[in-house]
C-alpha cells in the first residue's frame, strides 16, 4: 500500500487527550494551523477517565514546598526536583485558566458546607499530607476534557481527524538525510477509508497517552496502547524509565464491570483496606502493617500491600469500607462511583466495596525536558506519554492532570519561540512519500492479532506485573522477542489495519517495559524485584535510557 499524497500543517498534535488538546489551543492561538489526529472520536482518551482530580496549590494553609515535597517522597528518589517545582508552580495559572474557558470545580457550598460556600472543595489522596485535590465530583477528567473538546472545536485554524491512527514518525534519519535527527511530521491512516498519507509540520506533538493496554487487567481504556512511546522509539527517541509502570490499588472487583476505577478520593474521605483472613468473616484493616500512612500511603506501598494480602490468605480481592459516610454524603461527593456501585449490587454506605490493582499509569515515557522537547528536533511529547521528571518511580495521586495542564503550555511556547527555524527545515516531497507496506491480504488476520495481543498482555501481568522476578523478566523477554518478530514480518507484508499498528505498538512498548525492569537491579517505587529487593543509593536518580541504534532505521 502507497502513500497517496501529503497533507501539510504549521503544527502536528497527534492525542486528543487533555494534554493534546491543551496543546493544541495554546499552538492555535498564534493563528497557525494545527491538525490533531485520533484514532477514535475526539473525547475517547485516558483524560476523561480520571475521577479524582487536579492537585494543585490553592489553599493559604498549603505550599508549593510542601507540594513538592509529597512528590518527590512519593517518587522515590526518582524525581527531577527542577522539573517538579517547574509543574508545580504552574498549577494555578492553569487551573485559572482552564475555569475561565468555562470548567466547573465542586465547591464547598455544593456539598453542604456552610462556611466559605463558594470556594473550591479540596479533596485528599494517597501521599499528600494536605487537601489540595481540586475536583469536579468524581469526572473531574470528563469535565476538564469536555471544556477543551469545546474550546479546540470552535477555533477555525485547528483541523480535527478523527478516526486517523499514526503509524510512525518522519524523520530525516528513516529518510538517509544527513545531520542531527529531525521529525518532519507522520504517516496516518484513515482508518474508515484504509487510505494511508503523509503528514508534515513544523513541530510535531506526542499525546498519544498511556499504556494500560499492555497488560491483562487495567484501568485504562481501549486505546492506551502507548502508541507514542513506540513511535518515538522506533524514529530513535530516548525513552526513559519504562520500568515505572504504576498499578492502581482499587479498581473495582466484579463479573461484568471491567475496568472500573475506584478514586483514592474515597481513601481521602477515610475509606480504609481490609481483607478478609477466612471466609465468611468480617474483613479486618491490614495497612498499618505496611506503612505509617496506613490506607494514604503511595500507591506503590499500596498496591504491593493488597498483591501481597491477596497471596496470602488466597482472597481474590479486598475491600474498601467507607461506610462511616451516609448515603447523602457519598452520593453527593462521589456520584459517579456511587451510581457505577449501585449498578454492580453495592451500596457504598452498607457495603464494602471489592477492589482488586490493575496497570494504571506509565511513569516512564519518551524523555522530554520541561517543555516537552525531546532528543529528536522538532518532535514534543506531552501527558502520560512523555517523562518529564515529575513522577520519578511512581506518581503521585492528580498530578497527571496537573502535568497535562501545565507541560502543554510550556511546550507551545517552545514551539512558537523555535516556530521560525523549524519551519524552514522540510523534506523533499519524493522523500517524504517513500513508504510503503504490503499489498497482501490474510484471512488469518485478525486471529493472528487477537492471538498476539492476549499473549502479551497474558505474560507481561504473570512477569512484568507487581511482582517481578529476574526469571520471570527473562521468560518475558524471550516470548516477546518470538512474538515482535511475528508481528513485524506480518506487517510488512500484509495490509496494515488499524488493529495492527496497536499489536505493533504494543509489543513495541511491552518490550521496553521489559529491557528497563532487567537494567535496574533494585526495587524501587513501582518496580520491585524480589531477587533485587533492597534500594541502590548508587541508582538514585539515573535514568533509564533506552534508545534505539540509528544506523538500524
Amino acid at each position: 500500500m502507497k502513500i497517496h499524497e501529503i497533507k501539510q500543517f504549521d503544527h502536528i498534535v497527534i492525542g486528543s487527550g487533555l494534554a493534546g488538546l491543551t496543546c493544541a489551543y495554546h499552538l492555535a492561538k498564534s493563528g497557525k494551523s494545527v491538525a490533531v489526529f485520533t484514532k477514535r472520536e475526539i473525547d475517547e482518551c485516558n483524560s476523561r477517565l480520571a475521577q479524582g482530580g487536579v492537585a494543585c496549590v490553592v489553599d493559604e494553609l498549603d505550599s508549593f514546598d510542601e507540594h513538592v515535597r509529597d512528590t518527590l517522597y512519593a517518587g522515590a528518589g526518582m524525581c527531577d526536583e527542577k522539573a517538579v517545582r517547574a509543574i508545580v508552580e504552574g498549577g494555578p495559572a492553569a487551573i485559572n485558566e482552564i475555569i475561565g474557558l468555562g470548567a466547573k470545580f465542586t465547591t464547598r457550598g455544593e456539598l453542604g458546607h456552610k462556611d466559605d460556600p463558594a470556594s473550591c472543595d479540596l479533596g485528599r489522596e494517597g501521599g499528600h499530607q494536605k487537601r489540595r485535590i481540586l475536583h469536579a465530583g468524581d469526572i473531574t477528567g470528563a469535565e476538564l476534557v469536555r471544556v477543551m473538546v469545546e474550546t479546540v472545536q470552535k477555533m477555525a485554524n485547528v483541523k480535527l481527524f478523527e478516526h486517523h491512527i499514526a503509524i510512525d514518525l518522519v524523520v530525516s534519519r528513516r529518510l538517509g538525510l544527513p545531520g542531527a535527527n529531525r521529525c518532519f511530521g507522520a504517516y496516518v491512516l484513515d482508518i474508515k477509508s484504509g487510505e494511508i498519507f503523509t503528514a508534515l509540520a513544523a513541530s510535531t506533538t506526542m499525546a498519544c497517552g498511556g499504556a494500560g493496554k499492555v497488560y491483562l487487567y487495567t484501568s485504562n481504556p481501549d486505546v492506551a496502547c502507548g502508541s507514542g512511546v513506540a513511535m518515538a522509539y522506533r524514529a530513535g527517541a530516548k525513552i526513559a524509565n519504562m520500568e515505572f509502570i504504576q498499578f492502581h490499588p482499587t479498581i473495582l472487583y466484579h463479573p461484568t464491570i471491567r475496568s472500573f476505577l475506584i478514586s483514592e478520593a474515597l481513601r481521602g474521605e477515610g475509606a480504609v483496606l481490609k481483607c478478609r483472613e477466612k471466609r465468611d468473616v468480617e474483613p479486618v484493616e491490614f495497612m498499618q502493617k505496611y506503612h505509617p500512612m496506613q490506607s494514604l500511603a503511595p500507591r506503590d506501598v499500596v498496591a504491593r500491600a493488597i498483591d501481597s494480602e491477596m497471596k496470602r490468605t488466597g482472597e481474590e480481592c479486598v475491600y474498601l469500607d467507607i461506610r462511616h459516610h451516609s448515603e447523602e454524603t457519598l452520593r453527593a461527593r462521589f456520584p459517579n462511583i456511587f451510581a457505577k456501585c449501585l449498578e454492580a449490587g453495592i451500596n457504598m454506605a452498607k457495603d464494602l466495596i471489592p477492589v482488586v490493582p490493575a496497570a494504571h499509569f506509565v511513569c516512564g515515557g519518551i524523555k522530554t525536558d520541561i517543555n516537552g522537547a525531546t532528543s529528536i528536533e522538532g518532535l514534543y511529547a506531552v501527558g502520560e506519554c512523555a517523562c518529564t521528571g515529575l513522577h520519578g518511580a511512581n506518581r503521585l495521586a492528580s498530578n497527571s492532570l496537573l502535568e497535562a495542564m501545565v507541560v502543554p503550555r510550556n511546550a507551545a511556547a517552545d514551539i512558537e519561540a523555535n516556530f521560525e527555524k523549524l519551519k524552514d527545515i522540510r523534506p523533499d516531497r519524493h522523500a517524504a512519500m517513500n513508504w510503503t507496506t504490503g499489498n497482501a491480504t490474510d484471512s488469518d488476520e485478525q486471529i493472528l492479532i487477537a492471538h498476539n495481543w492476549d499473549e502479551i498482555r497474558r505474560f507481561m501481568w504473570d512477569y512484568v506485573g507487581i511482582y517481578r522476578t529476574s526469571k520471570r523478566l527473562e521468560r518475558a523477554k524471550n516470548r516477546i522477542k518470538l512474538i515482535r518478530k511475528e508481528i513485524e514480518k506480518y506487517y510488512w507484508d500484509f495490509i496494515v489495519t488499524a488493529d495492527l499498528i496497536e499489536l505493533r505498538n504494543i509489543a513495541t512498548v511491552a518490550e521496553l517495559i521489559i529491557d528497563s525492569s532487567l537494567k535496574r537491579k533494585e526495587s524501587r517505587g513501582s518496580h520491585y524485584n524480589a531477587d533485587y529487593p533492597f534500594l541502590d543509593p548508587d541508582l538514585e536518580c539515573v535514568d533509564t535510557i533506552i534508545q534505539r541504534d540509528v544506523r538500524s532505521m
